[in-house]
């Protein structure tokens, strides 16, 4: 997923979406990498000369994998892609040859990172629309997007083993980064987003017959503000703001790699019910922009 004004800077011009490949690398079996900023590598903050807006990183997991793994890495995700960008710009690196695929994509489609610029503002700036428009979206039009795409995955590389990522959970459920004002409530919510986008992506990967990686559960105890902080909060360059940093790749190439090598995805599994019935979310918020409004008032006093 990529963050959009106010809180980043726009990175993508036109042809920055069209995706080239690396340098060719020692012969192995050919591994494709898809997706977004969260496949490409940014929040790394160092990025291949060649990849321009895309920030493909060698420290980015499809990298670290590869190497494990002794293939020929194919890396064209991009920062910033959707559903279509994939399917437009990153599909002919596909074959019949093609041995390996990851790919990670949704975010974007749903203005993931632009609910979490909105939660950001300061107060008197609610969130509560935005947050249920993305659940809405994710509940209604997102399968029909990821299953097209899969489709011509499996069109295209129909040998391959194809393994679908998904997307951590950002907080630990408290306030943190002062600058960027997300309210416990709001994370509890955006998380409850980023359960919704792993569940529904999980399904339509399983009706692909794709494996699914959930990265929920390696990124337990390392979200935003936590002590082993594997996700960057908000960040100098903004871009590189609410994405795995590179112990974050590493722990994304940690779970990925057996999954290619055929292991059994992780599964995760919360104690706590996710936040995003509609109501629950609206009322959730409601009452603590009402705290908000009342601290504000007090300490005018």
């Amino acid at each position: 997923m990529r963050l959009r004004r106010p809180l980043v800077i726009l990175l993508l011009a036109a042809g920055t979406l069209l995706a080239t490949a690396l340098p060719a690398q020692a012969a192995g079996p050919g591994y494709v990498a898809l997706g977004d900023s969260y496949s490409s590598g940014v929040g790394t903050r160092d990025y291949y000369a060649d990849s321009g807006g895309c920030q493909r990183s060698q420290y980015a997991y499809p990298t670290l994998d590869s190497g494990r793994l002794g293939t020929s890495l194919t890396f064209v995700a991009c920062s910033g892609a959707r559903v279509a960008d994939v399917q437009n710009n990153q599909l002919g690196a596909l074959n019949s040859g093609t041995s390996y695929v990851t790919v990670s994509v949704g975010g974007n489609d749903a203005g993931f990172a632009d609910v979490i610029t909105q939660c950001a503002k300061p107060w008197p700036y609610t969130c509560t629309t935005e947050i249920n428009n993305a659940n809405n979206f994710i509940r209604n039009t997102l399968p029909g997007r990821l299953d097209g795409l899969y489709a011509q995955i499996k069109s295209r590389a129909p040998g391959a083993r194809v393994v679908v990522v998904g997307y951590p959970r950002l907080f630990q459920g408290e306030s943190c980064n002062f600058l960027a004002r997300i309210s416990a409530a709001e994370a509890s919510a955006l998380n409850g987003t980023a359960d919704l986008l792993a569940t529904t992506t999980a399904g339509r990967a399983s009706a692909a017959g794709f494996a699914f990686v959930d990265s929920r559960a390696a990124f337990t105890g390392h979200a935003v503000c936590s002590s082993s902080e594997w996700l960057n909060g908000l960040s100098n360059p903004i871009s590189e703001s609410y994405h795995p940093n590179r112990s974050g790749h590493v722990g994304y190439a940690n779970i990925t790699e057996p999954v290619l090598r055929g292991a059994a995805a992780p599964v995760f599994v919360s104690l706590n019910p996710s936040l995003t019935d509609p109501a629950e979310v609206t009322a959730t918020l409601s009452a603590s922009y009402r705290q908000e409004a009342a601290e504000a008032h007090h300490s005018r006093d």
